[in-house]
């Protein structure tokens, strides 16, 4: 048996090999979950529960709260109203509606975000209660058609091609954003999805990762192997970008909601607690295609 020097005998470990053995440990080590498992539940469900977490801060807050400022030009009213915006197009969208295949996601919500001004804030409230509702509704009529009625190339809205259960994730994902950009912006704790909501949004946000990349022309190819730590999170392999037959390889390990802070684009890779293994200037490209993801 080879005993490897002491450190204190040899005045610290050999040159390169702290390096080599976390890249032998983490190439036989096969993909992990943490313990324990969350409960698996449907993307539906998923944009239940922050629909419903939403809603419940909306119900906290006074008259004068609506009209804190929160995010580009609008107040929390307006906020709102660019949700109902986008819940109405998703509407179109799961009715096989192709004028919402490729408009953009902010502008095409501007007109009924703009017409929540003047607006009692219960008003507001109940008609993006009622739209949720109806996603809900058309979700379920949609799932239950025959597969041969599924466009083939997927549901088309506001530039993505999604599944039924991706989009369902990418609203939980949006809801959760801007739930916090209000909380935020009241000066209130932000709140973290249940472990069961943060697995699925991991898990459409990590392999995800190449369409941020594609976004901000990320060249040559990163090979990526992304560890999530924490409830909800879990490691992927992800090749990103298109230049180079072998690509460069980083090991990036970070917490499971600062990394769905990232992709909402509300943090900076400086602002998260990261362990970098491999060239920093190739990570900084994959965080940077991450952020690129976001919707807003």
């Amino acid at each position: 048996m080879t005993t490897l020097p002491h450190p204190s005998a040899s005045g610290g470990l050999p040159a390169g090999m702290r390096e080599r053995v976390l890249a032998a440990s983490w190439q036989a080590r096969p993909a992990g979950r943490p313990e324990p498992e969350p409960a698996e539940i449907s993307p539906a469900e998923a944009f239940r529960r922050a629909a419903d977490a939403l809603d419940g801060l909306l119900a906290t807050l006074g008259d004068d709260d609506w009209l804190v400022p929160v995010l580009r030009d609008l107040d929390v009213q307006g906020l709102v109203g660019h949700l109902i915006g986008v819940e109405e197009d998703v509407h179109r969208c799961l009715s096989g509606d192709p004028g919402v295949a490729d408009t953009d996601h902010v502008e095409a919500s501007q007109p009924t975000a703009a017409r929540q001004a003047g607006r009692r804030a219960h008003q507001t409230r109940a008609e993006w209660r009622r739209v949720v509702g109806r996603t809900l509704d058309l979700a379920r009529a949609r799932a239950g058609s025959p597969a041969g009625l599924a466009p083939p190339a997927g549901l088309a809205l506001h530039g993505m091609r999604l599944s039924l259960d991706a989009l369902l994730v990418v609203r939980a994902f949006e809801l959760w954003t801007h739930d916090n950009d209000i909380r935020q912006a009241a000066g209130l704790p932000l709140a973290v999805p249940d472990p069961s909501v943060l697995r699925l949004m991991t898990g459409l946000a990590a392999p995800a990762l190449p369409l941020g990349a594609a976004r901000t022309g990320l060249d040559p190819a990163v090979h990526v192997h992304l560890v999530l730590t924490g409830p909800g999170g879990g490691t992927w392999d992800v090749v990103l970008g298109e230049g180079g037959r072998d690509p460069a390889s980083v090991r990036i390990v970070t917490g499971t909601v600062g990394f769905c802070r990232l992709v909402a684009n509300r943090v900076a890779p400086a602002d998260l607690d990261l362990d970098i293994t491999g060239d920093r200037g190739r990570a900084a490209s994959v965080l940077a295609a991450a952020a690129a993801l976001a919707l807003d």
